[in-house]
């Protein structure tokens, strides 16, 4: 009887988060039709994550689009991501590196990330070593943990700055005290490595 009670609570349970979601959902798209900023990337990462709908990036582009357009740093990103990574979209480098430059400028860490990412793998991009390193120390500045851990990544291998393996712990050090998996990874390679 005991089990029985579990397995409906967990039932009960599983269908009230489904309604929570779908009203979520119909909450958000109400407000996002109204021209909500917020709602609109909000909806946009729904369709995307695939969060009380089904996962969808081709419904997610024009929520994204929509508040890219009015400046949205966060939906610019996300845009720029899903041209760069070819997501519901033809990969577009162009796009992507436009999308990345407009947020970076305004201050987007992640759009930062992005771009310097961009300039280290030679994505759409002639490879640069010095702009990757501009745009990554730009995220860091801000505490951007993926960007501590692609300069660690320069400074361990050398990559377009003198090999420095101290300074690679040190930044890796701060990703993974944020919690970033890679980091902790990499750090315990570095540390296995002398």
């Amino acid at each position: 009887m005991k089990r029985f009670a579990a397995l409906s609570f967990l039932v009960i349970g599983v269908l009230l988060a489904h309604l929570a979601f779908a009203q979520t959902f119909e909450q958000t798209k109400t407000k996002a039709e109204k021209g909500d900023v917020a709602a609109q990337l909000h909806l946009g990462v729904m369709y995307a994550k695939g969060e009380g709908v089904a996962q969808d990036w081709a419904k997610a582009k024009p929520w994204f689009e929509k508040a890219a357009a009015k400046g949205n740093l966060k939906a610019q990103q996300n845009l720029g991501i899903m041209y760069l990574k070819g997501l519901g979209v033809t990969k577009d480098f162009a796009k992507a590196k436009d999308l990345f430059e407009k947020a970076a400028a305004k201050g987007s860490a992640a759009a930062q990330f992005s771009l310097g990412y961009m300039y280290a793998h030679g994505d759409g991009v002639k490879q640069d070593w010095t702009q990757a390193k501009s745009w990554l120390e730009k995220a860091v500045a801000q505490g951007y943990a993926k960007a501590q851990v692609s300069l660690a990544f320069m400074y361990a291998k050398g990559h377009g700055v003198k090999k420095d393996v101290a300074k690679a712990k040190a930044l890796l050090q701060k990703a993974a005290n944020q919690g970033q998996a890679e980091a902790k990874k990499l750090l315990k390679e570095l540390e296995t490595a002398k």
